[in-house]
């Protein structure tokens, strides 16, 4: 599940719930449709109503980082819980600077 607001350039995702192969799949293609049509300068990913990441949540992170910089703009994190952080510390997400 997931909720989002588009205002002074900045599109946020409020995601919900498990990530998981299946959740990853819908976020990414309702976030990355709104991002082709809004083109934000910021897209903020909000993980604090996420229970559960497995891998797909990296994945959809770094496709999303991706897309944006495709989009001329930034991926931003926040939010994150303590295990949702260390998921992405081991993967390597901070060096891309997304992490808040």
């Amino acid at each position: 599940m997931m909720e989002t607001t588009y205002e002074n350039n900045v599109l946020t995702a409020y995601i919900k719930g498990e990530i998981d192969h299946d959740s990853a799949t819908r976020i990414r293609s309702t976030v990355d449709a709104m991002a082709q049509s809004l083109r934000p300068q910021q897209l903020c990913l909000d993980f604090g109503g996420v229970s559960f990441m497995d891998s797909s949540g990296v994945g959809l992170v770094m496709g999303r980082y991706r897309q944006m910089k495709l989009l001329g703009g930034s991926l931003h994190i926040q939010n994150a819980s303590d295990s949702v952080r260390r998921i992405f510390l081991m993967s390597g997400l901070q060096s891309l600077g997304v992490l808040k």
